[in-house]
């Protein structure tokens, strides 16, 4: 659909906002319903979310009832589909939230460049758009993501705590997520070598270094397979960008006999990556609280829906800032801070309640770890 057809289709459709029914999916209120401010109460409001893969654990689990939390406490409306990892049917997805009434429209963006006619059109049809989580080059977007160079950087710094010199594997994230080079950037700051670069100091050679299609398990597995045979299992740490991936990479050191032999890092607080920390066969989960993602979100779209201009945002987690992307654009922006969990501190995840002992501590020794 053009630019036009959108603009007229928003204008004929707006009446319908309070006749559309939420979508199908749905998922167990697991975060906290935090109050939205006051001020940005929006009764009457819809919030369409268009989802990349919603089969993924995460978005189901914490993100999505952290955003309907906030969109309740503020009398708003929630509406969303779901792209199952196809960039096309998110941008016809973007259409029909928006045909269905939206009045914002949060994007978790399958590829942040082919989403941004999507982006531009609904800005066109007086449509706010977040771009929630990844990156998309457009200035007229609201990006709202935890600190992701950060991440990276605490990625690196724990496994070179473990592991400080050696043959190093990096398990990149999807090449269409812009997410997947500033994890990249952090590990430099951290004392990675950049890619195609080699360390000044001899102490790190990268052995093996791939993006991973959609982030998917099995492909970082694969991979990681690859990376092991052609370096006759001579790997000493991994850099792997994400949990889910993690999981694919012990698969295939477990399979060599090496799990918890080889550092290993990742990121979102997956319960299974937790557990792995807690075994051993994962050094680091940089832990992404996805409450306090989907609230900033949820609280944002609301402000929205009084005002839709996007640098008049208040959310009660973080200020809006100003970042120069990649890109060139000036992107106003929300970040929110990680924090790394390693053996060391498990007990942080169980006060949160992310994360019950008895999945964190599955087939762990009792008091061989902190907190279990």
């Amino acid at each position: 659909m053009n630019m036009k057809k959108l603009v007229a289709l928003f204008g004929a459709t707006a009446v319908l906002a309070m006749a559309c029914s939420s979508s199908a999916t749905t998922a167990p209120s697991a975060a906290p319903a935090s109050a939205a401010p006051a001020s940005v109460a929006a009764a009457g409001c819809t919030v369409g979310v268009s989802w990349n893969n919603y089969q993924e654990e995460r978005w189901a689990k914490w993100d999505e009832p952290a955003i309907k939390a906030a969109l309740d406490a503020g009398g708003a409306k929630y509406i969303s589909n779901d792209a199952k990892s196809s960039a096309e049917t998110q941008a016809t997805n973007v259409e029909n939230l928006i045909s269905q009434g939206a009045n914002v429209v949060i994007v978790l963006a399958q590829d942040g460049t082919a989403i941004k006619p999507s982006v531009a059109a609904a800005t066109a049809a007086g449509v706010p758009v977040i771009a929630y989580d990844r990156l998309i080059e457009d200035p007229t977007a609201l990006y709202i993501t935890f600190d992701n160079k950060l991440v990276g950087k605490m990625q690196a710094d724990a496994v070179l705590k473990a592991v400080p010199a050696g043959n190093f594997a990096i398990i990149k994230g999807n090449k269409a997520d812009a997410n997947a080079d500033f994890l990249r950037a952090g590990a430099v700051e951290a004392g990675i070598p950049a890619v195609g670069a080699t360390d000044p100091a001899g102490k790190i050679k990268i052995v093996g270094e791939s993006y991973t299609d959609n982030w998917d398990p099995a492909n970082a597995q694969k991979e990681m397979e690859q990376i092991l045979t052609a370096n006759n299992n001579k790997v000493d740490a991994v850099i792997s960008q994400n949990d889910g991936m993690a999981g694919g990479v012990v698969a295939a050191l477990t399979a060599q006999g090496l799990a918890g032999k080889v550092p290993v890092s990742g990121q979102d607080g997956d319960a299974a990556a937790l557990n792995r920390v807690a075994l051993g066969t994962q050094t680091v989960d940089v832990w992404k609280d996805a409450r306090m993602l989907g609230k900033t979100a949820g609280e944002a779209a609301l402000a929205l829906c009084k005002d839709k201009n996007i640098k008049n945002v208040k959310a009660s987690l973080a200020p809006t800032v100003q970042f120069a992307s990649p890109g060139g654009n000036d992107m106003t922006s929300i970040f929110l801070t990680p924090q790394p969990i390693t053996k060391d501190n498990l007990q942080v995840v169980l006060d949160a309640g992310w994360i019950t002992k008895d999945v964190l501590c599955k087939d762990v020794k009792a008091g061989s770890v902190p907190g279990c």
